[in-house]
């Protein structure tokens, strides 16, 4: 953590670059990042020795030889993973192996978000060979037919139906980012199994109220998490699956990276990410200043929210929390926007209770319900340049024209020109310890 006792301004990430803000004459800013993550100083070669001495697995070259077929997901726009340094890799290795291109693919793992496609896919596979040898293709949650039915967990019932292209694949590998979540405690390994490639009934029990609303569904915690404890039993359930975890810093640079058997490769990336995204402050400031940690998370309201929850506990109660968010693709899904007119005109509680009733939650309605508990928490404030005027309203928070002006406004209300500023958003957990 940077602490300086007054400085004239702060970079936060903002869409594909940077917002300057000029902070008030006078104010005491707490900067908080990370600790500086040393990068790798050759990527691909991290990946390739990744691969030859993986956690609790064979070896890459002998764990693919003789198998028939393979699937490998990848997630979707919404994370900066770096496809463009593994896919190939693996791929080759695939090859190399003497397995047909034909039966190789590439799945995007897009729960229910929208599909990838054209100069979008591109981007994110990030290597031209790689849409050229292999098929690259997207999940689609509300086909029935795509989704093979392995039943119900054990624990708490949740309906596993999963992608019959990962399903049926001889060797299945799942690639991501892990980081911080706000429900599951991390992303990555499990998570981009279910709900990456689960059909939209389990997506939609893992959105529900009961599990949205358990204290251990929280960030950075797995203890007794209940989607992590599902997630690990649908894993268990399908069988065998690898994983390529990847960790990457403020500027998107490769700081680790490893490969093994999924639960085992994906806890070892969470040790190693623990030690740096959760930042002891000390105290709760009043003004809490934060992002949405820039593109491409920031580009949409629906994955605002995170910046508004994973700083809240150190947010002093009834505090401001101001959020800068580009939003430069909109609001989100249809059926987001639906979700935030209900909240706009239930109001907070009497949204929560038809919440509370459903077994299923609607598609994409758990967004607002997590944006409840910064409701909860104090005055949420947001600045955007991406939002028309009806999208404004129903964000159901209040927007600002300017950044500087509403720190100011809020440093006048708490009577403490104490503030914090999170720079790099929810992927930085801020606690008061």
């Amino acid at each position: 953590m940077n602490e300086t006792a007054v400085t004239d301004s702060v970079d936060i990430l903002y869409g594909a670059s940077q917002l300057r803000v000029a902070l008030p004459a006078g104010a005491r800013a707490t900067v908080i990042r990370k600790p500086a993550l040393p990068k790798l100083s050759d990527p691909r070669g991290a990946v390739h020795a990744a691969l030859d001495a993986p956690v609790a697995a064979a070896r890459y070259a002998d764990l693919v030889r003789g198998r028939k077929s393979a699937c490998i997901l990848i997630c979707d726009v919404t994370r900066p993973v770096p496809n463009r340094l593994f896919l190939r890799p693996l791929v080759e290795g695939l090859l190399a192996a003497g397995m047909p291109r034909e039966r190789i693919t590439v799945l995007v793992a897009t729960g229910l978000h929208r599909p990838n496609e054209g100069a979008e896919l591109a981007e994110l596979v990030g290597d031209p060979w790689v849409l050229d040898t292999v098929r690259v293709e997207n999940h689609f949650a509300r086909d029935g037919d795509a989704h093979v039915d392995l039943g119900a967990t054990p624990g708490r019932a949740t309906p596993v139906k999963l992608d019959r292209r990962f399903v049926e694949a001889d060797l299945r590998i799942a690639t991501g980012l892990v980081e911080p979540h706000f429900m599951a405690g991390y992303s990555g390994g499990r998570k981009v199994i279910a709900p990456g490639i689960a059909h939209e009934d389990t997506i939609r029990t893992f959105h529900s109220a009961r599990f949205m609303e358990d204290p251990a569904a929280v960030q950075c915690n797995l203890q007794g998490n209940p989607l992590h404890e599902e997630q690990l039993a649908i894993v268990r359930m399908l069988g065998e699956v690898y994983a390529l975890n990847t960790v990457i810093d403020e500027d998107r640079d490769l700081v680790h990276v490893n490969f093994g058997e999924v639960i085992a490769s994906h806890l070892a990336t969470v040790a190693f990410v623990a030690e740096h995204t959760r930042v002891a402050v000390g105290r709760r400031f009043a003004t809490v200043l934060t992002s949405a940690a820039g593109a491409p998370l920031d580009q949409t309201y629906y994955q605002t929210v995170k910046g508004m929850v994973t700083p809240l506990d150190i947010l002093a109660p009834g505090g401001t929390l101001i959020v800068a968010s580009a939003c430069g693709e909109g609001f989100g899904s249809d059926e987001f926007r639906a979700a935030q007119r209900r909240l706009v005109e239930l109001g907070p509680d009497a949204f929560l209770r038809t919440l509370l009733a459903k077994r299923f939650a609607d598609v994409d309605e758990w967004q607002t319900e997590m944006q409840l508990k910064a409701l909860r928490a104090g005055r949420v404030q947001l600045y955007t340049t991406g939002l028309d005027a009806d999208e404004r309203r129903l964000t159901g928070v209040e927007t600002v024209d300017a950044v500087d002006g509403a720190l100011a406004a809020a440093i006048a209300r708490a009577g403490d020109r104490a503030i914090a500023v999170i720079p790099e958003g929810p992927y930085v957990v801020p606690v008061v310890a």
